[in-house]
């Protein structure tokens, strides 16, 4: 429709003699419906060129319009300086219905905007070092919704996770874990959660049923077999096992979880510092191998290795992100708020190494402030101070913690305040959304016990819908194509939260003000808004996907 009216303004203007810039029109959806459904600024926009003052203008382009024969097209109103409103029948609203519920949960708000294009998503990425604090669950929510985005519009989407399991950091662990497996306080700088003493006390029971341990005991079974590196390498198992069921339990998944380890094992490292070294770009200075970085809008040059000939950990990741270019035409990372300066510095060894600037993008969020007996609850799994994904999850529900992650912004800073959200589950924006789900459920199974058809047969007369109620549940149906393509062009699934929950709320107005199915109701307006109700339906099912939460039949 809006291509439709772009189409009919150019071609008004062109009969009236003048010569538009076409990027310079807009159409756009005024905010209150009496105003029209759509808006444009085409007399402004045209009137110095036309020699005319912009109402003038406004008025001629409008009688224009309302004699074009535009489909759909009520009337024109002239508005402001020099607006031209446009009012549309109900009738293109009833088309739009009967789209969506041909198209059907599958095929409406699908796009091939992406056909042909390949997208490697990496996002979350926690140290296994212990299990992932409610704050990871932010990153969860939103990478999956944002690869659900990229996937329905047609972009084949890999997503991985990348696991830190090299370094100082695991050395630690494995120390702290062995340290509370002996009964021992752990290191000055290790890990004194709680939850590596549970941890090492799973792995004593593990190892008193898998081996013979005998009267050595499993400290002793520890050392025999590696020490540190055999509690670190049981520990990696373990942190990581927590942060995939803690994120299934959200419909979180990853399709490939990449080693740091084993990508060193690899020889990935040494063939990416050749590359950027026969590309020119790596030099030596006070025994170091550094990387000229700067010359790409990084603040300074970056260590390759260190003078002692041990790698930093910048080379693992160059080789990572070089390897995942081979798994998608963009690269995307999600990161959190501390990983401002880590940016520039990939993304100048990514275009050293042939990657196109525009490929490689990084979305940095903000973190989450985490509430309990009003006070901020700081997250480190150093001191123990945290609160699990599985915490929130057990105090609110997976649908809860998700959707409240959802309702906001990435790059604005969330708080949440667990006390609270777990005392108001019950009025959660999720139940309200998933409610509306629900209720349209169940009047189909009482349709269905009335011998009525849920759905009624193609080519049923829609014009029966033609209330506010009725109009505003279309509207919103309407716009869902749009509200898809720029939450994914703006990388923001907050936006279909939105939606969804105007989308809830317009449904709860009709259910309320509209009987579908009360015997005084005419079968021509019945059916009518059982196909209202089926399609808003739909685009509830689309919209709960995208966010990842499910649609219940019945609460």
């Amino acid at each position: 429709m809006e291509a439709v009216l772009a189409g009919a303004i150019s071609t008004a203007l062109t009969r009236l003699g003048v010569d538009a810039d076409p990027s310079r029109i807009g159409l756009e959806r005024p905010a209150r419906t009496d105003h029209g459904d759509w808006s444009t600024n085409a007399a402004l926009v045209s009137a110095k060129g036309a020699g005319l003052p912009p109402r003038e203008l406004a008025q001629q382009l409008a009688a224009e319009l309302d004699g074009a024969g535009l489909p759909h097209l009520e009337r024109t109103e002239v508005a402001g300086p020099g607006f031209v409103n446009l009012h549309l029948a109900p009738s293109w609203l009833h088309e739009v219905l009967a789209e969506v519920l041909l198209e059907g949960v599958d095929g409406y708000a699908c796009s091939d905007s992406g056909s042909g294009q390949t997208v490697n998503l990496e996002f979350v990425s926690a140290n296994p070092t212990g299990p992932l604090h409610a704050g990871g669950g932010r990153w969860g929510a939103f990478g999956d919704s944002l690869a659900r985005l990229f996937r329905r519009c047609g972009y084949a989407t890999v997503t991985e996770y990348y696991v830190n399991d090299r370094g100082a950091q695991m050395e630690l662990f494995g120390r702290s874990l062995a340290a509370r497996l002996a009964g021992e306080p752990v290191p000055d700088d290790g890990y004194r959660g709680e939850y590596v003493i549970e941890w090492a006390n799973e792995l004593a029971v593990e190892l008193e049923a898998n081996s013979a341990v005998g009267d050595a005991g499993p400290l002793a079974v520890v050392e025999a077999r590696g020490g540190t590196a055999f509690a670190a390498s049981w520990g990696r198992e373990r942190a990581l096992r927590d942060v995939a069921e803690s994120l299934a339990a959200m419909n979180v998944g990853f399709d490939r979880w990449q080693s740091e380890a084993s990508l060193v094992d690899s020889g990935a490292m040494d063939d990416v510092i050749e590359r950027l070294r026969d590309a020119g770009r790596v030099y030596e200075q006070d025994g170091a191998v550094w990387l000229a970085t700067s010359e790409f809008d990084d603040a300074k040059d970056r260590v390759l290795r260190r003078s002692d000939g041990e790698p930093t950990y910048f080379v693992p990741d160059i080789a990572y992100h070089h390897a995942k270019f081979g798994r998608g035409d963009r690269v995307i990372d999600v990161l959190g708020a501390d990983h401002h300066g880590y940016v520039p510095r990939i993304a100048a060894a990514m275009q050293m190494l042939g990657h196109a600037p525009e490929s490689y993008e990084a979305i940095v969020g903000q973190n989450v402030t985490l509430m309990r007996d009003g006070k901020v609850i700081e997250l480190s799994k150093r001191t123990g101070t945290m609160v699990e994904v599985r915490e929130l999850i057990d105090a609110v529900g997976p649908d809860v913690a998700r959707f409240a992650f959802l309702l906001q912004s990435i790059d604005s800073r969330q708080t949440i305040d667990i006390d609270l959200l777990s005392a108001q589950a019950a009025e959660n924006p999720v139940f309200y959304v998933q409610y509306a789900h629900a209720r349209i459920a169940s009047v189909a199974r009482r349709a269905e016990a009335d011998g009525v058809a849920s759905v009624p047969p193609q080519g049923t007369d829609l014009s029966p819908l033609s209330g506010d109620r009725e109009l505003a549940l279309l509207r919103a149906l309407e716009v869902l194509p749009s509200v898809v393509e720029i939450a994914l062009r703006e990388r923001a699934p907050h936006k279909v939260t939105t939606w969804v929950r105007d989308l809830a709320a317009a449904f709860h107005g009709f259910y309320h003000d509209c009987p579908i199915l009360h015997s005084q109701i005419p079968p021509e307006v019945r059916d009518a808004r059982l196909c209202l109700t089926e399609g808003t339906r739909i685009g509830l099912a689309i919209g709960l996907h995208l966010l990842g939460v499910d649609a219940p039949e019945a609460m």
